[in-house]
Order: structure tokens, then sequence, then C-alpha cells
């Protein structure tokens, strides 16, 4: 899927709705701005939490690990589920790497909707792009 200037526009008013919130210590979402994998996606917050999702509108994707501060002044990747622990961080760099090193494939750039229509649409990806789609 290409992206046009109107879904970039979507996940960059994203990014702009989680720095005006400051829920999200800033030395992070600097860094998390700065990984251009996860850029391309939709970032939401929860409890000082950073979130990325798949897709622009609730309900978003939870196929992506989350950085949630710790009380050491660190960091704890979780995810993607909230049962799903990855581990700690010393810095934001170090999350972002652990994130990034658990994108699910082809993951990005952000779809603009639901997981539901993403779903829908990744399934119709597939079956066009299957060997005998041509059959069906």
């Amino acid at each position: 899927m290409h992206t046009t200037p109107t879904d970039r526009a979507r996940v960059e008013a994203g990014w702009q709705k989680v720095r005006d919130d400051g829920r999200v210590r800033p030395e992070l979402l600097e860094a998390a701005c700065a990984e251009p994998r996860l850029r391309r996606l939709f970032p939401w917050t929860g409890m000082g939490e950073l979130h990325f999702s798949r897709c622009t509108e609730q309900p978003w994707t939870w196929d992506i690990p989350y950085i949630q501060p710790a009380a050491d002044g660190g960091y704890w990747v979780s995810g993607p589920s909230r049962s799903e622990d990855v581990g700690p961080a010393a810095t934001p760099l170090e999350a972002i790497a652990m994130v990034v090193e658990r994108l699910p494939p082809g993951c990005g750039p952000a779809f603009v909707g639901t997981r539901e229509e993403l779903a829908a649409h990744e399934a119709a990806s597939a079956l066009a792009g299957s060997p005998d789609a041509e059959d069906r």
C-alpha cells in the first residue's frame, strides 16, 4: 500500500497529539520520532505508555510492543499484549530498538481506518496476490 499526503498528515497529527498531551517522557518521544519505522505508525498513549498502531482509528492494533516508564527513570517494554513482557531498557534508544526488533513483518505505514478495516484490506491484498487468485 502506498501512502498519500493525507495519510501522512493523519499520522503526523497523531504524533502531534501525543506531543501535546504530555503523558510520554519527551526524550522517549524524541527517540521514537527519530526512528523511521516507528514514525510511520500511529502513536497513542495510555497511563504514560507509548503505543504504536498499524491503523489510525480506534480500535487500534495490538500487535506491536509498547513502552512504559519505569520507576528508576528507565523504561519497560511490554507486549504486544498486556500479559507479555519484553524487558527493561535503560535508555529511550534501547527501548525503541527493542520495539523495532519485534515489529510484525511488513509493518507500516499506518492504514487509515480501524483494525477491522486493516484486516479486511490485508485479506483482500493477500487474496489478490495469491498465485491462484485468477482462478477464483
